[in-house]
């Protein structure tokens, strides 16, 4: 059985048995993955990431086939620091994301992301907004302006994120805190005010720790050896 054409960006490739690949594809029906016969050919060189696709697939069990797989659109090419972002992106999304569980507006936020990272636009607000759609999408969202008892968040106060849960207001110093302010330019994506985006990125990383159960993340690992090997 084949399906309909299905907009598609590649993931992650690795090799299967000898000539096919196993691909990890995201669609707007969601995260699947599927094999791609003679993976060495000329179709082989379009299963790579950040590249607009349009995909066939074949067959009914969770294993798909591509069968057919084709360029549709100009290649985001990503280099450097927008590279390491998109395959955290990827990773992310893989981990993260249940195998065909549908998500046309995250796939579209996707692409619009990569499209935005291509261009230069500032990595850390490109990367804060997609994990927080992504968490949103999974149901684990909460509000930034008001705390876990629907109270607004006061501009003076200091907050804690219980996980699954959202935003306690706290009196005491204590680690990992957030000031009132911080959240309230988060809820509003005002990354003018001091502080405001560090914060952020603390409190995406506390948000998402649960849901990666632990395991590190290889893109992390993998900026940081970038950032810190010597480049003329």
């Amino acid at each position: 059985m084949r399906a309909s054409p299905s907009p598609a960006f590649v993931l992650h490739t690795r090799l299967y048995k000898e000539t096919s690949a196993l691909v990890d594809l995201f669609t707007p029906g969601g995260r699947l993955r599927a094999v791609l016969r003679n993976a060495r050919g000329k179709t082989g060189s379009l299963a790579r990431p950040f590249l607009p696709l349009e995909i066939e697939l074949r067959g009914r069990g969770e294993l798909k086939t591509l069968a057919r797989l084709e360029g549709a659109g100009i290649p985001h090419l990503l280099a450097g620091e927008p590279l390491f972002s998109g395959l955290y992106l990827n990773e992310l999304l893989i981990r993260l994301l249940p195998a065909e569980d549908p998500h046309p507006g995250l796939f579209e936020h996707y692409a619009m992301t990569l499209q935005a990272l291509a261009v230069g636009r500032p990595l850390e607000p490109l990367l804060r907004a997609f994990e927080w759609r992504l968490l949103d999408e999974l149901g684990y969202g909460f509000a930034l302006d008001r705390d876990i008892h629907g109270l607004p968040v006061a501009a003076d106060g200091l907050y804690r994120l219980l996980p699954e849960a959202g935003l306690e207001r706290v009196e005491l110093l204590q680690p990992g805190l957030f000031h009132g302010r911080e959240l309230l330019a988060m809820a509003e994506a005002d990354w003018s005010v001091p502080g405001a985006l560090a914060a952020a990125k603390r409190l995406m990383r506390q948000a998402l720790a649960p849901q990666l159960g632990g395991r590190p993340l290889v893109s992390r690992e993998l900026f940081m050896t970038f950032k810190e090997s010597p480049r003329d």
